[in-house]
């Protein structure tokens, strides 16, 4: 069985603070109903390790997601005890307050973040109404990029009512990049609907991952899906930049990992997306077994 590493996993539900456990089913967001987050959302650590177990996930990344108010440093303290406690089985990303944007503040929170010995920071900042490239982030990726974090950014649709979707086109994240050479960034959910624009942007910048949380693998695959030109190049010029990611519990890890064996990439290329781009990236050190 192919051993596999998780890029982006949320928090179980015993680690998340209260304010932050509902916050993509609120009455403006079709979350629910398009991804039935009401069955999975109160899953435990317990039910992690055993759906990561079943399909030999052997490592995963917990990020510190939230679309609504501010629970950064809670989500922050969260993340790296359930690291400090699972140093094999897990890695984690932080977060910054995002509700009200204080440059000082979120300089201070990735500090933090780097000092908790997590290797990453969150930010979807559509849910706030901040563009991709607004300046207001700009001093947060130069500090990222100072304390070599990765940023881990939101792209692409979202399901809720009253966020534009303009605000994460893969366009601004060109932008970005282009100001900042050389930061890590993956691009969470691959910018679907805007494939060919994530496509050019990444042939453009090697440093540029990209992850397929919360997306059915088979689609990818799938004749007229929209994903066509992502298929062709994930099989060849970008094999080296794809990552493996569910966004856990939004999505389950053994539909995910099951999808994934069945759309027919090359098997160095099914390596490169299970383990191998995740370990060279991340520095992990994951032992066959």
């Amino acid at each position: 069985m192919n051993q596999v590493i998780d890029a982006r996993i949320r928090l179980p539900a015993e680690f998340r603070p209260s304010d932050s456990r509902g916050s993509l089913d609120n009455k403006n967001s079709r979350y629910d109903e398009i991804l039935n987050l009401s069955v999975h959302k109160e899953k435990s650590l317990t039910d992690l390790k055993k759906e990561m177990e079943s399909v030999n996930i052997v490592h995963g990344i917990i990020h510190a997601e939230y679309e609504s108010g501010d629970p950064a440093d809670e989500l922050n303290a969260a993340v790296a005890k359930l690291v400090k406690e699972n140093p094999l089985m897990f890695s984690g990303f932080g977060t910054v307050s995002m509700e009200y944007l204080q440059p000082l503040k979120a300089l201070k929170q990735l500090e933090t973040i780097k000092n908790l010995g997590l290797i990453g920071v969150n930010l979807q900042p559509s849910f706030f109404n901040i563009a991709i490239d607004d300046k207001k982030l700009y001093p947060v990726y130069a500090k990222a990029k100072e304390l070599d974090l990765f940023v881990a950014i939101h792209t692409g649709i979202n399901y809720s009512e009253v966020h534009p979707m303009r605000y994460e086109h893969p366009m601004l994240l060109d932008q970005v990049l282009c100001d900042f050479p050389g930061l890590k960034v993956i691009a969470c959910h691959a910018s679907w609907p805007w494939i060919a624009e994530i496509v050019a942007i990444a042939r453009k910048h090697s440093n540029l991952l990209l992850d397929f949380g919360g997306l059915a693998p088979r689609y990818i695959a799938h004749p007229s899906s929209g994903w066509e030109m992502m298929y062709h190049f994930m099989n060849n010029l970008l094999s080296d930049q794809v990552l493996f990611a569910t966004d856990w519990p939004a999505f389950p890890l053994e539909r995910a990992v099951s999808e994934w064996k069945q759309v027919n990439l090359k098997e160095e290329v099914l390596n490169k997306l299970f383990k191998d781009n995740a370990c060279r990236v991340f520095g992990l050190n994951i032992n066959n077994k």
